[in-house]
């Protein structure tokens, strides 16, 4: 086999590796994993405009919205722990379209970025249980939504992959 060969045929891998038409199903969860990050970008995008305007956020449902968006844990440095999310809503947006259109490597990424996001999720439900005992409706819709893109993200890897 010659070295010209090689290069094109290791390509040619590359490039099937990356772009494969995903199965029905998988599109189907990858479409629902794009708009429900969708409704995660909303949510923080609120939240990191409320927090950068020096505004608080009214609870209508849980009562402590005020103490954990003021804790000392809302931030990471200058920046509000909503931006940051919403940031990381805005790349799964971005991976689950990708994905769509048979992205193997955005579906990959995506199963990392999630689960990463759904520890932080957790630790912070955690923070606001058990340290500021103060709930704030807005966080745990932002760890609902990741719990659930994390289910569909394993959905799509372990179920609709597999098959």
């Amino acid at each position: 086999m010659s070295p010209r060969k090689s290069e094109t045929s290791r390509a040619e891998d590359l490039a099937s590796t990356l772009a494969r038409s995903p199965s029905r199903k998988s599109t189907y969860l990858f479409i629902a994993a794009a708009l429900l990050s969708l409704v995660g970008l909303a949510d923080s995008i609120y939240l990191t405009v409320e927090h950068l305007a020096g505004r608080s956020v009214q609870c209508t449902i849980t009562s402590g919205c005020e103490e954990v968006l003021t804790s000392a844990y809302a931030t990471v440095g200058p920046i509000p722990l909503a931006g940051l999310g919403a940031l990381a809503y805005f790349v799964v947006f971005s991976l689950a379209i990708l994905a769509i259109f048979g992205n193997r490597l955005a579906g990959n990424l995506m199963l990392y970025l999630v689960g990463l996001m759904l520890a932080v999720s957790v630790y912070l439900f955690i923070l606001q249980a058990f340290v500021l005992h103060a709930f704030c409706q807005f966080c745990l819709l932002s760890a609902a939504i990741t719990l659930l893109l994390a289910l569909i993200v394993a959905a799509e890897r372990f179920y609709a992959r597999a098959r």
